[in-house]
């Protein structure tokens, strides 16, 4: 039987997925849009002042395509933090005008063939991927989630802990090709959700997701053992950003 990797786990994270109900929202009076308008600010106020104490950190994205228009991605030190920040939102005037279209929950996750050698309890590197404040002036994301495959001639699963170990280290290296130009965040969810992990990207430069997806499905691990699901692309969007968008 091939060993399981350890894994280390950091905050959890939710990616929630949102549309607009235009037709509802251009109805509304204009003093509902506005108190809709006003609760989302002080939503936004109260998670910058997490985001500023680091005791977790949020991001707000306008997700280009049909399969969403709106993206509120989380992480918190606990999984109930999550729960009550989703309910909150939930109860907004705001979130009456929205309906959920995709929704990821995971963890952070840092595998140990990342982290040899290292304490993870006081390397700060270690720390600060556990542990991520999403980057404001990175402003496009990229979300995906996926899985390993588990076919007869390609389980992932049924491989040995060393050969696992190279795999990836040969697409890590891959991936140093982009630093400067990519940053990523890698969340485990198998227990969690639908597929095995979520991988968000963050670049400035929107065309550095193709490249880098794209080289990567290359690498050996994708190849032959990566199986994903569907691709969201968006850029980040302040509260004042957001109010443009929601003018009529």
């Amino acid at each position: 039987m091939a060993e399981a990797v350890e894994t280390l786990d950091g905050w959890y994270c939710l990616h929630d997925f949102r549309t607009i109900n235009w037709a509802e929202w251009k109805k509304a009076p204009s003093n509902i849009r506005e108190e809709a308008l006003e609760e989302l600010k002080n939503l936004y106020a109260k998670w910058d002042e997490i985001d500023s104490n680091k005791n977790g950190s949020y991001g707000v994205y306008s997700i280009v395509g049909q399969k969403a228009d709106l993206l509120f991605m989380h992480v918190r030190p606990t999984m109930d933090e999550l729960n009550e920040l989703e309910i909150e939102f939930n109860k907004t005037k705001f979130a009456e005008f929205t309906n959920p279209t995709y929704s990821y929950v995971s963890v952070v996750e840092l595998s140990t063939y990342m982290a040899k050698d290292k304490d993870p309890e006081t390397d700060p590197a270690i720390q600060s991927r556990l542990k991520p404040i999403l980057p404001k002036n990175w402003e496009y994301v990229c979300f995906y989630p996926m899985d390993k495959r588990r076919e007869v001639n390609d389980n992932w699963y049924s491989l040995s802990m060393e050969e696992r170990g190279k795999l990836m280290y040969e697409h890590g290296m891959t991936g140093r090709k982009y630093a400067g130009k990519v940053r990523q965040i890698i969340t485990g969810s198998i227990g969690f959700d639908d597929w095995e992990w979520g991988v968000t990207l963050f670049a400035k430069d929107v065309l550095q997701f193709k490249k880098l997806v794209y080289e990567m499905r290359f690498d050996e691990v994708s190849a032959r053992f990566a199986e994903f699901g569907s691709f969201y692309i968006g850029k980040r969007k302040t509260y004042e950003d957001i109010v443009p968008l929601l003018e009529v």
